[in-house]
Parts: structure tokens; C-alpha cells; sequence
């Protein structure tokens, strides 16, 4: 009998030692916090993501949850040369080892290539996917080739009149000391 896996709730180390594999066709609008950063959102929007668990070897210790994590999608968003709508395509492709408690996951993440997370019995996958998009949106979206023509500086008609200059309260000063009568 083949064990089902929820990836809304995940046991981690289960679906590791049953070298378990998930995928998924969501609509964005199932990933709340994305959908809030999107630009005209419409549920024609997919994420794509599969996850593959495995049991592997650590030097000195015994075999560890291992997750690798692929996922795809195409985000609405505004450029930000020329503020049209664009599409940005998302990529995400990480491998996460999984420790049993907080203080070891936070120790050894730091000097580990891989992401290391806290195993869970139930283990939000769908959240992770969420979280990985999220860290591969671009802080400024901006086309290759912008489909407009990008006004790079202002023209003239966009300037403010230069204001007249202001008078100098010294000058009327100078001006009284050249004329100063001679003893």
C-alpha cells in the first residue's frame, strides 16, 4: 500500500524515508501572499511546483530528511523603467535538509549550502513554495527591451520656471560704501 502525502500537512520525515515525490498545478490565487504582490492578478495564473524527498548519509550522524523543491511561475508586474505591465517568470530549484529542533537548524544554516529547516509532522508545503517565490521576485522589475519608448529626462515643458533671482542684502551695502564722502 502506497502512503498518500498532504502538502498541506507533511510528514517530512515519512515522505523522505518513502522517497515520496508531490507536484502540483495551483492557480495563484491559492498563495495569498503572492497574490497580494501581483499586478492585475486573473486566475489564469499558475504555480507549478513537485517535490522529491530522500533519506541521505551525514558524515558522523545518521540519515537525514532531505526535500529538493522545484517550482515555476509567471508573476504580473509593473516595470519600473517604463510602467507598463510585464510578466516576470519565476524559477525556484533549492534543496532543504531538515534537523529535529530549532537551536541545530539555526547553528547550522549558516555554514551549510543547503536551507536547513525544522522537521515537522506537519510540515506546510505549499507555504515553502509560497515563501521561495516570494524571496525570487525581483525588488525591481524592469523589461530586457521596454515595448514603449522611455522618457529618460525631462523636457523643458516639465521644468518649473527658475525663480528670479534674490536680491543680494549686501550689495546695497557695497554700493553705500563706494559713495562714502572723503575727510
Amino acid at each position: 500500500m502506497t502512503k498518500e502525502f498532504s502538502a498541506d500537512r507533511l510528514d517530512v520525515k515519512a515522505f523522505a524515508q518513502a522517497k515520496a515525490r508531490l507536484a502540483s498545478h495551483d492557480s495563484l490565487l491559492k498563495y495569498k501572499r503572492l497574490s497580494q504582490s501581483a499586478h492585475k492578478l486573473h486566475p489564469e495564473l499558475y504555480v507549478d511546483w513537485s517535490a522529491e524527498g530522500e533519506l541521505r548519509d551525514r558524515l558522523g550522524s545518521s540519515p537525514q530528511p532531505w526535500l529538493h523543491l522545484k517550482a515555476q511561475a509567471t508573476f504580473p508586474m509593473v516595470c519600473q523603467r517604463c510602467m507598463q505591465p510585464m510578466d516576470v517568470p519565476l524559477q525556484v530549484d533549492r534543496l532543504f535538509r531538515f534537523v529535529h529542533d530549532e537551536v541545530t537548524a539555526e547553528a547550522q544554516d549558516g555554514e551549510s549550502e543547503e536551507d536547513v529547516l525544522v522537521l515537522s509532522r506537519e510540515f506546510n508545503l505549499r507555504e515553502l513554495v509560497e515563501d521561495e517565490l516570494l524571496l525570487d521576485l525581483p525588488l525591481v522589475p524592469r523589461h530586457d527591451e521596454c515595448p514603449v519608448p522611455v522618457q529618460m529626462s525631462a523636457g523643458e515643458e516639465d521644468l518649473a520656471p527658475e525663480p528670479a533671482p534674490a536680491n543680494n542684502p549686501f550689495a546695497a551695502l557695497a554700493g553705500l560704501q563706494m559713495h562714502k564722502p572723503k575727510n
